[in-house]
């Protein structure tokens, strides 16, 4: 079985056995077979007391018939039966002897021996005799005179039905019930589906929710009911959320406004503080201090563009080259460590400059952070779309922490060593920008050291 096949038979499986529309079908049609079961065996029943009943009448009739002939004189030696009556007919004296019989009957003993032997004035039962291949039910009555003396019993017995003879009806009632069956399930697992079509366009609206802010709402449907106050109550979460949000983006953002001017004032008397001629003592303490200010206001800007894409603040879209743009970065980087590069020429997408910049520059930073003696950057095509790879020699990222060094403020132990002032916001913001335009960043398998993928829609 293909890997394709096995996805799609364990998709429908959890269908089945996992969501409310296939646990409801499985139990209606479980239920379902269990009635249809029942109905076929009474069925069934009802059809062997019908056909037995038909055979007793006939019988009975038969007999009553004869009986009559043989009191008034119709019938000697010779009993003759008509097409529609039993053909099996019997005139059995008190002792057991066979007097006379139709021609079917001719040679065979009498059909209920034990009875006749008790001298029963009425017969009308089943009976299985050894001479004949069959069980028939028999209808006997006892005549006081007849021309064979008195006290003889005239018997009439007629076959009853074997499955054999009637395997149309037990076949043909199992194929009308499997039938109705399959169509209680579709209907089932139809029905329910058109019911949680409200619920599965409910939860495609929130997904775009999610994917696009919260200022959108999802439809509400005017049908009075359940859905109805169940989409208002999400839309006035939404709101509460938006509303919540929003609070949070403006205060990250007025606070990193505020904090950018007397970070920027600050770090500017360190440097004039710095350029003094005399080498005075203080000097070596100003510098740390420029370092933490550089640091403080690199944290600031980080926030203030988390700030910006959470709030999704369009940027300006232009065709951007990835290959020029990986160049002008690295360019821009320290260089400490040596850095291989294999940029692909043409390679196109289409997103803002500077926020793709970042991206590149937040990923070359990691790596030079973690490298040992190398880093790698590739900028190719693939199935249609730009793919940027930066690889160092490090000791790489756990695969079960591959998720989580995206998440804001999530630092690794290494990590921490390597550089005990970092934030944890470089790789979370390179993949919210990657995202807004369509594309993916994520952590993948390399021989050695850490490998980012960027991928990105060709313009």
């Amino acid at each position: 079985m293909t890997t394709e096949r096995r996805d799609r038979v364990r998709r429908w499986r959890n269908r089945l056995l996992f969501s409310v529309r296939g646990r409801a079908t499985v139990l209606t049609a479980a239920v379902s077979a269990l009635i249809l079961v029942l109905v076929f065996v009474l069925v069934m029943l009802l059809a062997r007391d019908w056909a037995t009943n038909r055979v007793a009448r006939k019988s009975e009739r038969t007999a009553e018939r004869i009986a009559f002939d043989v009191s008034t004189g119709a019938q000697r030696q010779a009993l003759t039966v008509k097409p529609d009556e039993a053909p099996l007919v019997q005139v059995v004296s008190p002792d057991g002897t066979v007097e006379a019989a139709s021609k079917a009957a001719e040679g065979r003993p009498a059909f209920a021996q034990p009875r006749l032997k008790r001298n029963v004035l009425l017969i009308d039962e089943r009976a299985c005799p050894a001479s004949l291949d069959g069980c028939v039910w028999v209808f006997g009555l006892r005549l006081r005179t007849s021309p064979w003396g008195e006290g003889v019993m005239v018997m009439a017995a007629s076959p009853l039905p074997t499955p054999l003879d009637v395997w149309l009806l037990p076949v043909g009632t199992a194929f009308i019930l499997a039938v109705l069956l399959a169509l209680i399930t579709w209907w089932t697992w139809y029905t329910l589906g058109r019911a949680l079509v409200p619920v599965d366009r409910l939860r495609a609206e929130l997904a775009d929710v999610g994917a696009r802010g919260l200022d959108r709402r999802v439809t509400v449907p005017r049908t009075e009911g359940e859905m109805q106050a169940l989409t208002e109550t999400v839309n006035a979460t939404l709101a509460r959320l938006e509303e919540a949000s929003n609070r949070e983006r403006r205060f990250v953002s007025d606070a990193s406004h505020d904090l950018r001017n007397p970070i920027a004032g600050l770090y500017m008397r360190l440097e004039v503080a710095l350029d003094e001629p005399d080498d005075y003592p203080w000097k070596p303490m100003v510098r740390a201090a420029m370092a933490d200010v550089q640091r403080l206001s690199d944290i600031v800007m980080d926030l203030l563009e988390l700030s910006r894409l959470d709030a999704r603040t369009p940027a300006t879209v232009e065709p951007v080259d990835l290959a020029e743009l990986a160049r002008r970065e690295l360019a821009l980087s320290g260089g400490q460590v040596p850095i291989e590069t294999r940029l692909e020429p043409g390679v196109v997408v289409a997103a803002n400059t500077v926020r793709l910049g970042r991206v590149l520059a937040n990923l070359l930073n990691n790596a030079e952070r973690h490298a040992e003696s190398r880093i790698r950057v590739t900028v190719a095509r693939d199935d249609g779309e730009a793919v940027v790879e930066v690889l160092d020699d490090g000791s790489g990222v756990p695969e079960k922490s591959r998720e989580r060094v995206f998440e804001r403020f999530a630092r690794l132990p290494e990590s921490r060593d390597r550089d005990p002032h970092g934030t944890g916001l470089g790789l979370p913001i390179a993949r919210e920008i990657a995202e807004i335009y369509g594309g993916s960043l994520r952590v993948a398998d390399s021989p050695r050291g850490a490998r980012f993928v960027l991928r990105l829609p060709l313009a």
